[in-house]
């Protein structure tokens, strides 16, 4: 999901936002309302284990946006919850491209109008 998407769909209380990074990371910067999980490291050293022993945290009936750096630890998230039954996607960019979002930088609004260019 593209942030301006989640951005729109969240104030609509339509998505749960999880933050997998690190405790010390999500306090310095996170999305309004967002969950932090922090199981980046377990999820790419291999362990899923760890965010199946922290499902409890993670609210059921709304579909579940995860969160890291980037993006691509956060799809090993989605697949995770998406096995356990949850409805879930990936932040596109991460928090990376949320900040661009947020700040409204040249880089984010070249990537947006480019994706819708692109076919």
């Amino acid at each position: 999901i593209a942030p301006a998407e989640l951005d729109e769909r969240r104030s609509r209380d339509e998505y749960v936002v999880l933050d997998i990074r690190p405790r010390k990371t999500y306090q310095r910067a996170h999305i309004d309302g967002s969950v932090n999980v922090p199981v980046y490291d377990d999820l790419k050293n291999g362990d899923e284990e760890t965010l199946r022993q922290n499902l409890e945290k993670i609210p059921e009936h709304k579909t579940v946006v995860t969160v890291c750096k980037a993006g691509v630890t956060a799809r090993k998230a989605t697949n995770v919850l998406e096995e356990e039954g949850y409805e879930a996607t990936t932040l596109a960019g991460g928090m990376r491209r949320w900040r661009g979002y947020e700040n409204g930088t040249l880089g984010y609004r070249l990537r947006s109008l480019l994706g819708k260019l692109a076919p």
